[in-house]
């Protein structure tokens, strides 16, 4: 792999065309895919929010929502799933974006995993309660992928590119953290939170280690009345973690929880496992239990998307 600029005659058909992307699907096992931003777009829209004419930003939102539903997913008999993007920057419009995309079947909505990051008020304000609420409503999972916050971790400007390639999950891990404390996923417990390409090996210790904390440092942590249970209980309850690639999470799946991940193949992405994903997932699931295996490629996709399991 090398990161230089090609033309689309030059890219895999897959990467823009439907049909040969259900192509590629067919050669790698996989049914149903939940569809993410292109780089243009960016992870969770934030494109739009950047330009300085609101009303044309709403309006590319909305185009971009319709052909994703109607025109990419629409003709694929249910196998390429929708995924919308919103208004980041009038909660309002993005809630109302959210209902209308689900009165048409949409289950699944991008949202930034940091929105500090891009300037927006933290999960901690009150500024995202009609989101998350319509959210919670709808039966909209709240899909959260690593670099949706625009910036990626590391630890310094000359710092090599693989430093920030192993560190890519610390956004994932920083933002469940603020979400099992922000008090949201107590209050609407229909919410459901997902992370993407975050692998899933870090996970038990944060939950762990939330609970230590609220259990020893309610006194001055912030919370108050917000987090009246243990945060693992919103954790199990609530939140997925997605992997392609972990052998050493699938060792503690028990600990991730068994219903909480999913498996990815990250097709187009040059992560991906395809054309080879049923080969990676032989080895990777080999000593796991039937059943395990079964919500790890499926089972647990179904439920995180509220789709229809026949």
């Amino acid at each position: 792999m090398t990161v230089v600029p090609i033309t689309y005659e030059e890219m895999r058909k897959g990467c823009w065309d439907r049909d040969a992307r259900l192509a590629d699907m067919d050669t790698n096992w996989t049914e149903k895919s939940l569809c993410f931003p292109s780089s243009f777009v960016r992870f969770c829209g934030q494109r739009f929010m950047a330009a300085q004419d609101k009303e044309l930003s709403d309006l590319c939102v909305k185009a971009y929502n319709d052909w994703m539903v109607e025109e990419w997913c629409g003709p694929s008999n249910g196998r390429l799933l929708p995924l919308i993007i919103i208004q980041l920057w009038d909660v309002e419009a993005a809630a109302a974006e959210v209902y209308r995309n689900a009165a048409r079947g949409v289950h699944a909505v991008c949202f930034s995993e940091i929105p500090p990051y891009l300037g927006l008020p933290s999960i901690h304000t009150d500024y995202w309660e009609p989101l998350f609420r319509a959210c919670s409503e709808t039966k909209m999972t709240v899909q959260m992928h690593i670099g949706s916050s625009s910036k990626m971790p590391s630890t310094s400007a000359d710092a090599p590119a693989a430093v920030g390639s192993t560190l890519t999950f610390g956004n994932a891990m920083s933002s469940m953290t603020d979400w099992l404390f922000s008090g949201w996923l107590a209050k609407y417990p229909e919410l459901k939170l997902s992370y993407s390409e975050g692998q899933i090996g870090w996970v038990p210790y944060i939950v762990e280690r939330a609970d230590k904390v609220w259990e020893e440092n309610r006194a001055w942590g912030g919370f108050g009345d917000k987090v009246p249970e243990p945060p693992s209980t919103y954790y199990y309850r609530q939140i997925y973690s997605c992997f392609f690639d972990d052998v050493y999470g699938l060792e503690n799946i028990e600990k991730v929880g068994v219903a909480n991940a999913c498996f990815e193949t990250d097709y187009p992405h040059s992560d991906s496992t395809w054309p080879d994903t049923l080969d990676v997932a032989t080895k990777l699931f080999n000593n796991l239990p039937a059943d395990v295996v079964y919500s790890l490629v499926r089972g647990n996709a179904i439920e995180m998307l509220s789709l229809d399991p026949d």
